[in-house]
């Protein structure tokens, strides 16, 4: 029975072994790619013009967007975006900064959706991905931040700048099971007018809009304008090309934005409170009176601002 004792007190700590070191290597398979991944990409393509920062202790998230910055022809320094990024007391870089940094700088950070064929069509469009990985367990975690540049379908291989080692080659099983830890987050940076090649929606206006908030209307038009060509029918995507071309003096073609808006969702009030206002100040007074009716009769909070204006003469 003592035997017994001893030997079964032990199975415990061999079993949380194994499970550490299962955890650590991680599930090296390969994430399923789409067969349009497979039958529209090259089967390999590296982005040769990325530059490499070496990563110190604690400034991957610096690097990373030097390198990132750099390729769009926005080049800062690692020491210039230490202060903008960097958390001293979390050690490291969290997603926010990052993405307000790269907002600073003039470009507009998409995240894209978390899988591999998303980082595929990326690169393949000369677009490096910006990623997050854990590099240790789940509940101990320790991130860091990688620049994908490179990929080859046919021997399931990704290549990084990473840490202190351009070009590094590391097969894409493994690179998930360490991406995956941290929810596959990843984005690209791109100038106005350039768009993620993954598919487009909210999210994609959300990210247009929070850059607009922070470097303009009259920066921001380009992207408002690119994202309502290829999204003609998202309600957003008319709605912030409206409000851009108003900021901008554009008041006929904003008009005709709100307009087209409305069309695709009528209970859409703040366009419609918006395009009342600029028919209004068009000198379109009837167009201009229905259109604050209909939003006077959408409830919710813009409702009484849009009567107040119904009110006014």
């Amino acid at each position: 029975m003592r035997n017994r004792r001893i030997e079964s007190a032990r199975l415990p700590g061999a079993f949380l072994f194994l499970v550490i070191v299962a955890l650590l290597n991680g599930c090296a398979t390969t994430p399923p790619l789409s067969e349009t991944t497979r039958s529209t990409l090259p089967e390999r393509h590296v982005v040769d013009d990325v530059p490499f920062h070496g990563q110190r202790d604690y400034q991957c998230g610096p690097a990373t967007l030097a390198m990132v910055l750099a390729h769009e022809g926005r080049p800062a320094s690692v020491d210039e975006l230490i202060p903008q990024v960097f958390l001293p007391g979390r050690e490291g870089s969290v997603q926010p900064e990052m993405l307000a940094t790269v907002r600073r700088h003039g470009l507009i950070p998409f995240v894209i959706p978390g899988r591999m064929d998303a980082v595929l069509q990326e690169v393949a469009a000369d677009r490096p991905v910006a990623v997050l990985q854990n590099l240790s367990l789940p509940w101990w975690p320790m991130w860091h931040y990688a620049v994908v540049i490179g990929y080859d379908v046919g021997d399931e291989l990704l290549v990084l700048h990473s840490g202190r080692s351009p070009r590094t080659v590391i097969g894409m099983g493994r690179f998930d099971a360490t991406w995956a830890r941290s929810d596959r987050w990843a984005f690209v940076a791109l100038p106005p007018g350039a768009l993620p090649v993954s598919p487009i929606g909210r999210e994609t206006a959300k990210a247009i809009s929070t850059f607009e908030s922070v470097q303009g209307a009259e920066v921001a038009l380009p992207a408002w304008q690119a994202l309502a060509g290829r999204a003609p029918t998202l309600p957003l995507a008319q709605f912030g090309l409206g409000n851009a071309l108003a900021a901008t003096g554009e008041r006929r073609e904003a008009a005709r934005a709100f307009r087209r808006a409305v069309e695709e969702k009528p209970d859409f009030a703040a366009a419609w409170l918006n395009l009342g206002l600029v028919l209004r100040s068009l000198g379109q007074i009837g167009e201009a009176s229905d259109a604050l009716r209909r939003a006077a009769g959408i409830p919710g909070p813009l409702q009484q601002r849009a009567k107040n204006h119904l009110d006014e003469r």
